[in-house]
């Protein structure tokens, strides 16, 4: 009887860490399955859902809440889940199932390291520093450094790279790509001007927002903002179907975002990236409650803060952008260290060695 994979979706922004694991089973006698949540993100999102399902052409069961999801593998009972974030129902599963968890993303935060995060049969770390903090916040756990599956189609020579036809979006072949990836909360982005694409005019600009930036009514205001530069002729606003960094990582030049996980991913790929430290905070997070933003701001992060130049300041941000772009190799030591410590093997085969350790001599 053929091995059963079930990977859990409950956010279409698992879906690129999945995808070229998924790729690299289609090569192997396994049936897979993608379990995709339809009620986690809302009804808006289904549609969204439904046309990526399309697009890359998955093998779904549908599911509308996690206590639907967890019925369906009490009834299919596959011989594996893979997770990307702790699961709620983990202890209720039937024993005969294996559970497996490929964080959805880098594990740099000090989140991915408690306890639940790790009682998975097995738990793949992303690099030596992931592999060093899961066995000191969890020693029973059982732990296997392979890298950073999500990378696997930038850095493997047979899988097509993803890459965006600027061309296509409106934008000049000619100028230099900057990508702006901020994080939902704290953002840069209210302490943009609205006036950025034309203060920026000789760069093409693209904002690829976070999915919560899109989808949660709390940050209504992101979006008008978002709208105001999309008219721009210099700039293009990905929308909540582009859930994957791949394609814009492999097209800019040079990424732009907040204390976010996508810096260390972009470094990854040895292009500079400048780290905003202006960030618009609610009135519950400054004054004498700046301890709660403190508190937030994961140190995990900050102890890697000089993988890139800083803008303190709004103002400060198109000199240093000008300085990055002329010289782009300032803090490629930094990248090419970190990038190592914090992500592991990037050689295109990270999948390979999931699906070695899920399949063992089967394959």
């Amino acid at each position: 009887m053929k091995p059963q994979i079930f990977f859990d979706v409950p956010h279409l922004y698992y879906l690129p860490q999945f995808l070229p694991i998924y790729r690299e089973l289609t090569h192997h006698d396994v049936d897979v399955k993608f379990t995709i949540y339809t009620d986690i993100d809302g009804k808006a999102m289904t549609e969204v859902l439904k046309n990526v399902v399309k697009k890359e052409q998955l093998p779904v069961h549908w599911v509308s809440t996690l206590q639907d999801g967890r019925r369906l593998y009490e009834q299919h009972q596959p011989t594996w889940i893979i997770f990307g974030n702790t699961y709620k129902y983990l202890d209720d599963l039937p024993a005969s199932i294996k559970t497996a968890m490929v964080n959805h993303g880098a594990g740099i935060k000090s989140a991915g390291h408690n306890i639940n995060a790790c009682r998975f049969d097995i738990r793949f770390a992303e690099g030596t520093y992931q592999l060093e903090q899961l066995k000191k916040h969890y020693p029973p756990g059982n732990y296997i450094d392979v890298g950073f599956s999500k990378l696997d189609p930038i850095f493997n020579a047979d899988i097509m790279t993803p890459a965006l036809d600027l061309k296509t979006l409106g934008l000049d072949i000619n100028k230099p790509t900057l990508l702006y990836a901020p994080t939902f909360y704290p953002s840069s982005i209210a302490l943009f001007s609205d006036n950025w694409p034309q203060q920026f005019s000789d760069f093409n600009l693209i904002v690829k927002p976070h999915f919560f930036t899109i989808t949660k009514k709390t940050y209504h205001q992101q979006r008008r903002k978002l709208a105001r530069w999309k008219t721009a002729p210099n700039v293009y606003v990905a929308d909540s179907s582009e859930y994957s960094l791949l394609p814009f990582f492999a097209t800019a030049d040079l990424l732009i975002s907040d204390a976010s996980t996508a810096l260390f991913e972009f470094a990854a790929l040895n292009k500079p990236v400048v780290w905003c430290d202006f960030l618009k905070l609610r009135w519950t997070y400054r004054g004498p409650l700046a301890f709660r933003y403190k508190k937030r701001m994961d140190q995990d992060i900050l102890r890697y803060a000089d993988i890139a130049v800083h803008a303190s300041h709004y103002n400060r941000l198109l000199d240093i952008v000008k300085q990055q772009i002329d010289d782009p190799g300032e803090f490629e030591t930094q990248r090419k260290a970190y990038a190592e410590r914090l992500l592991g093997r990037l050689d295109g085969k990270v999948s390979e060695r999931i699906i070695k350790a899920l399949l063992g001599t089967q394959i």
